[in-house]
Formats: structure tokens, sequence, C-alpha cells
């Protein structure tokens, strides 16, 4: 795999969840603010959980923005398939906040793209050599 591939995985994978994230939040702030939309359902009856769909999807922009400037290094790969692990397992874990606001087709697609850019990332961070001069090669110091 290319660097200019990898690097295009990272930069999907930023463009993604920063658009995700940004969505998020808008959604989030009008959910609360205005009952509207489906975090409305969600946080009718607990509006101060607010604070963590607020800052899940803050930090997903956040962390797009470090993914977007990344290098397409092993360190880097790891990260994204981090950030794709703990979102898409979120969701599998609380799966019953999408089935109470209504909303299974934004937790199939959000879900699926997690764990798509987990695959993508860990075949780019196998993928990833490291460039070591030979002549460094069986010398120690």
């Amino acid at each position: 795999m290319t660097a200019s591939v990898r690097h295009l995985i990272l930069r999907a994978n930023a463009l993604y969840i920063g658009v995700a994230g940004f969505a998020g939040v808008i959604f989030d702030l009008r959910g609360v603010l205005y009952g509207a939309g489906p975090q409305g359902r969600a946080l009718a009856a607990a509006p101060y959980a607010a604070i963590g769909f607020v800052e899940a999807h803050g930090l997903a922009v956040i962390l797009a923005v470090v993914l977007w400037r990344a290098r397409p290094e092993r360190a880097a790969h790891l990260t994204a398939l981090a950030v794709g692990a703990l979102l898409g397992t979120a969701n599998l874990a609380f799966w019953q906040a999408f089935i109470a606001m209504d909303a299974l087709v934004m937790g199939y697609l959000t879900t699926t793209l997690h764990w798509t850019f987990v695959a993508l990332n860990l075949a780019a961070a196998i993928q990833v050599n490291p460039a070591i001069p030979r002549r460094t090669l069986g010398r120690a110091r």
C-alpha cells in the first residue's frame, strides 16, 4: 500500500468523523435546546445528558483535524483505528439509543463506517514499512 493511499485513508476517515461530528453537535444542540430531532426525543427526559453527546461529537471534530493533518505513518493509522474502534464499540454497546431515537438508519450507517475505517487503518498500519537505514542494521551501539 503506497503512502498516498494511506494518506487518502486518513483523509477520508477525517472527513467522515469531522462531518458526522459537526452534524452531531448541531443535532445535539437542537435536541437539548428545542426538543427537535432524534436527540430531542432522547434528551427530553434527561437534558443534562447532552453534555456527553456534545463532548463526544465535539471531540470527533477535533480528532478529525488531527487525522486530516497527520502523516501516513503507523502511529497515525493506529490512532485512527483506536478512534474508530471506540466510536464503533460505543454505538454497538448503546444500540438502544438508536432505537429510542428512531434513528436506526443513522446507527447502521455510522457504525458500519466506523468499523470500515478500523479495517482500513489496520491494513494501512500493517503495510507501513518504517525506513531503517541498511547501514545501521546489525550494529548495536
